[in-house]
C-alpha cells in the first residue's frame, strides 16, 4: 500500500516539475530524466497489475482428484458387496463370534490358537445344529472367508477417512463437499457396526425355533441396503465431479425422460434390496422353476402367514415371488427407457450408457433364471449378486449423464 502511494506521489511532483521547466530552458537534460523517470513507473505498475492471480483451490484439477478417489472407494464397496455375498453363500458369516476392531485383525497362528477359535464356535447354535462334525481344516476356511469380509471392510473405511483428512487440510473441499465426504465416513463407521449387529442375530439362542441358525433377513437387508447406498453416493458423486455436464436442450421429452430414469433407478434399487429377503430366508431354494412356481403361476402358500403383511417379509415364497415381480418389471421399465430415449436427441455418451444398461438387465433377468433352475450354485449365485451392482452403477452413469447443467 505505501510504495504504489509514494511511486503516485512521485510521478505527479515530476509532472508538475516539469510543466514548470516548459518555461525554463536552463535544464533540459534533468527535465528529460524526469519524463523518462515517470513513464517507466508506470510501466512497471501496469506490469505489476498484469500478473495472474495465484490459483484458487477448490478448482476443477482438484475436483477430478476427488472424483478418482470417490470411483476408487466405491470400487472398494463393490469388493465388499461380492465378497459379503460369497460369505453368505459358503455359509460363513458366522465362523467369527466376537468382534475386536483391532485384535482380530491378525488372525490364529498357532494350532493351540486355531483349537481355542474353533472351541469357542462349537458353543454357538450353527456348530451344534449345522455343523457339528466339522473338522478343523473346515472351520479354518469358513474362518478366513469371514475374516476376509472383515479386513476388507476396515480397508475401505481406511480408504475413506485417510484421505478425506488429506484434502480437508489442503483446502480441496467445498462447503457441499465437506458435508458429503463427512456423511460418507460415517456412513462407512455405521456400516461396520450394523455388520456385526447382522452377526449377532444368528449367534443367539432360540429355543422355539427348528430353523436353521442364520442371520435375520432384516438385519440383512439393511446391511446390504446401507453398503449399496454408500456406494450409489460415492459412485454418483464421483462421476458429477469426473464427467462434464452436457448442454442439452431442455424440453418437455427430457423432462420426462429424467424422471424415467430416476424411476427405473429406483427400482433396480428396489429390487437389489428384495434380493437380500431371498438371502436371508434361502428362498431361492423354495420353487425352482420358471416362469411358473411349481404348477402354478400364484402358489396356494402365497399368503400362509398371519398377519398378512408378515409373508412379505418373512415367508420365502412370498419373497421369491416378490422378487420375481420386481426383476420382470425392472426389466420392462429399462426395456421402456431405452425405446423412450430413441425419441430424444442425446449426446452420444447418454445414448452409450442407456444401451448398456439396458444390455446388462437382460443378462442380469437370465443369470437370475438360471441361479434358481440350478437351486442356487455358489458361482452362478455371486455372479448374479454381482451382476445386480453392475445394473445398478449402470442406472447411476445414465443420471449422471442426464443430470441438468448446475446455475
Amino acid at each position: 500500500m505505501l510504495l504504489p502511494s509514494l511511486r503516485a506521489a512521485i510521478f505527479c511532483g515530476c509532472r508538475n516539475v516539469g510543466k514548470g521547466f516548459r518555461h525554463d530552458d536552463r535544464s533540459p537534460q534533468l527535465r528529460q530524466w524526469l519524463v523518462k523517470r515517470g513513464q517507466s513507473t508506470i510501466t512497471a505498475e501496469a506490469g505489476e497489475s498484469s500478473t495472474p492471480a495465484a490459483v484458487t483451490i477448490p478448482n476443477r484439477a482438484t475436483n477430478r482428484i476427488i472424483g478418482r478417489w470417490l470411483l476408487g472407494c466405491s470400487g472398494l464397496v463393490v469388493g465388499a458387496i461380492v465378497l459379503g455375498g460369497v460369505t453368505r453363500l459358503t455359509e460363513s458369516g458366522l465362523s467369527m463370534v466376537d468382534w475386536h476392531l483391532v485384535r482380530e485383525m491378525k488372525p490364529p497362528q498357532t494350532q493351540g490358537e486355531w483349537e481355542a477359535e474353533f472351541a469357542k464356535y462349537q458353543q454357538f447354535p450353527e456348530f451344534k445344529i449345522m455343523n457339528h462334525d466339522m473338522t478343523l481344516p473346515e472351520f479354518k476356511f469358513i474362518f478366513y472367508m469371514e475374516w476376509g469380509h472383515r479386513m476388507w471392510g476396515r480397508l475401505v473405511g481406511l480408504a475413506y477417512i485417510l484421505p478425506t483428512i488429506y484434502f480437508w487440510r489442503k483446502g480441496y473441499f467445498n462447503r457441499s463437499m465437506k458435508g458429503r465426504v463427512l456423511g460418507l465416513c460415517g456412513f462407512v463407521f455405521f456400516q461396520g457396526l450394523l455388520g456385526w449387529y447382522m452377526v449377532k442375530s444368528g449367534l443367539e439362542e432360540k429355543p422355539e425355533s427348528h430353523d436353521i441358525p442364520r442371520v435375520s433377513q432384516y438385519r440383512l437387508s439393511a446391511h446390504l441396503g446401507s453398503a449399496l447406498l454408500l456406494y450409489c453416493a460415492s459412485l454418483w458423486t464421483g462421476l458429477t465431479l469426473m464427467l462434464p455436464t452436457h448442454k442439452l436442450a431442455e424440453t418437455n421429452r427430457l423432462t420426462q425422460l429424467r424422471r424415467f430414469a430416476k424411476g427405473t433407478g429406483g427400482l433396480i434399487f428396489l429390487t437389489a434390496l428384495s434380493g437380500a429377503f431371498v438371502a436371508g430366508l434361502d428362498a431361492g431354494l423354495v420353487y425352482n422353476s420358471f416362469p411358473k412356481m411349481g404348477e402354478r403361476w400364484i402358489p396356494d402358500d402365497l399368503l400362509a402367514f398371519s398377519p398378512t403383511l408378515k409373508n412379505f417379509f418373512e415367508n420365502p415364497t412370498t419373497v421369491q415371488f416378490d422378487h420375481r415381480v420386481l426383476a420382470i418389471s425392472s426389466l420392462t421399465a429399462i426395456t421402456g427407457l431405452y425405446l423412450f430415449s430413441r425419441r430424444v436427441a442425446l449426446p452420444r455418451r447418454a445414448k452409450i450408457a442407456i444401451s448398456l444398461l439396458t444390455a446388462a438387465a437382460y443378462g442380469q433377468v437370465a443369470l437370475g433364471i438360471s441361479t434358481l433352475l440350478l437351486y442356487v450354485p455358489t458361482p452362478l449365485a455371486a455372479t448374479h449378486q454381482s451382476g445386480s451392482v453392475a445394473l445398478l452403477s449402470l442406472a447411476i452413469w445414465v443420471l449422471a449423464e442426464l443430470r441438468k447443467v448446475a446455475k
